[in-house]
């Protein structure tokens, strides 16, 4: 009786052994991936958002003036077609 315990408890032990070293193999694997996924998004040209919205932004601006500047040659032109 005494080997049979003796044989399940060093089982036990391997087995716990084993779920550690799993457990420790995941943790690494994890982390090895997202140290990849870091280094091939900064290799990338991705923008921020912050660098988004701000082109954006100047993108807005730059319409606004267009559409601004736009109906003052239309006003000037017709104003020069009624001198003529």
């Amino acid at each position: 009786m005494q080997t049979q315990n003796k044989f399940f408890e060093d089982i036990s032990k391997v087995m716990t052994n084993a779920m550690g070293v799993a457990q420790g193999a995941k943790t690494e694997a994890e982390t090895a991936m997202k140290s990849w996924m870091d280094r091939w998004l900064a290799d990338r040209d991705f923008v921020s958002r912050e660098e988004f919205d701000a082109v954006r932004l100047m993108a807005q601006k730059a319409r606004e003036e267009n559409a601004s500047l736009s109906a003052r040659l239309d006003a000037l032109e017709a104003k020069g077609a009624k001198k003529k």
